[in-house]
């Protein structure tokens, strides 16, 4: 399975940095994913939801380490390229940047 696009939506928070989009093969497209700042560093956030306990559960989610490492590299690689190309993002800018990044092959 072959990462073929990245979309980034910029956000102007402290914590979450940017909601994100990755299709898979040109067939199969998972949204919701975020990039968030943690104590330790940037990470990605598969997409959830909220479940009635108050816990969260994954909608969906890569089942092992090299799928997970492939993904995080190329949705971090992405989102610092969306930073770039929009410039830093500001509080006092308006709209949030959004930017489309493709992975080559």
């Amino acid at each position: 399975m072959k990462i073929t696009e990245i979309r980034v939506n910029l956000q102007k928070e402290e914590v979450l940095k940017a909601f994100v989009s990755v299709t898979f093969d040109n067939e199969f497209v998972v949204r919701g994913l975020k990039i968030i700042e943690g104590t330790e560093g940037r990470f990605v956030a598969m997409p959830a939801r909220k479940r009635r306990d108050g816990t969260f559960q994954d909608i969906a989610h890569p089942i092992n380490r090299e799928m997970r490492a492939y993904l995080e590299e190329c949705v971090l690689r992405a989102y610092d390229e969306a930073v770039e190309q929009a410039g830093e993002v500001r509080p006092d800018d308006g709209d949030a940047n959004e930017y489309a990044y493709t992975v080559e092959a």
